[in-house]
């Protein structure tokens, strides 16, 4: 295993990501009732962008760094992106954070003292530095184990509400199939559950064989979402997530959000968005 997010870290397909995110996060707490999070991949947990890795790439500039302000943003798209504004903390003149937080950290600042969370992480240096940032919070479990048996192995939670994120390096040759194959059976187990499953968007065969897959699953409500940020330069131009059990806001949120991000994201021609369903509209 040899994937660094450090390198990438507050990139577009962070944003993206974590964007969304929030809005599922937010939506889980609107109710009283405690919700569970299962981050099956968690990573570090937040990341410094002022370090070697962030530094070589500087991924960041073309994600977070290009929400330093939200000049000329709609009131709405506002609204809906300060939760996770608010989850960068202080940010400096270029809007690079002094760390940027991973979906475990967002997970944090916005679980209630009645939430609870489980973060998986296998590569043991990530792990050790994930277990390090969350030992003081009583809310939260690291816990150093595939994240796909993880998942597995923690549902249905016993708050029956919650979200589970699925957001594996895809080092592996069959990542997306694997991937899928954990989403199904914990589905099965937890069909109530919010599912949130990231990818890359690197192959149009991939895609098409996770989107047919999904499609005839059984699951009832599954909304994909993309970002692409066009161009011909190297690395990552474009990436999704599908999202199983969305709250009914939420299809109208990502239109907003996604509508601003490709348009403040772009690097070339092709840059754009897709909120579609595969099943349940």
């Amino acid at each position: 295993m040899n994937y660094r997010h450090g390198f990438h870290a507050g990139n577009f397909a962070d944003v993206f990501k974590h964007a969304l995110l929030v809005r599922l996060l937010v939506y889980l707490g609107r109710k009283d009732t405690p919700f569970r999070v299962i981050d099956t991949h968690a990573g570090e947990g937040a990341y410094d962008l002022s370090a070697e890795a962030a530094e070589r790439t500087r991924e960041w500039r073309g994600g977070v760094g290009r929400l330093a302000d939200l000049s000329g943003a709609s009131a709405e798209v506002c609204a809906l992106l300060a939760p996770y504004i608010d989850c960068l903390g202080p940010r400096d003149d270029e809007g690079k954070p002094a760390l940027y937080p991973g979906s475990p950290s967002i997970a944090q600042k916005l679980m209630r003292a009645q939430d609870r969370a489980i973060f998986c992480e296998l590569r043991p240096d990530a792990f050790a530095a994930l277990r390090r940032r969350f030992s003081r919070d009583e809310r939260i479990k690291a816990i150093h184990i595939d994240g796909y048996v993880g998942l597995g192995a923690y549902v249905p939670p016993k708050e029956r509400r919650g979200l589970a994120l699925i957001d594996p390096p895809f080092e592996r040759e069959d990542e997306f199939e694997a991937a899928f194959d954990a989403l199904l059976k914990s589905y099965a187990k937890w069909s109530s559950g919010i599912y949130a499953l990231w990818h890359p968007s690197k192959s149009d065969r991939d895609i098409r064989k996770l989107h047919k897959m999904l499609r005839e699953s059984g699951i009832r409500r599954i909304l994909q979402l993309s970002l692409s940020i066009g161009g011909d330069g190297e690395g990552l131009r474009s990436c999704g997530m599908v999202v199983v059990n969305p709250p009914f806001v939420f299809e109208e949120e990502a239109r907003i959000i996604l509508s601003f991000l490709a348009a403040r994201m772009a690097q070339g021609e092709g840059a754009g968005f897709e909120v579609a369903w595969l099943a349940g509209e």
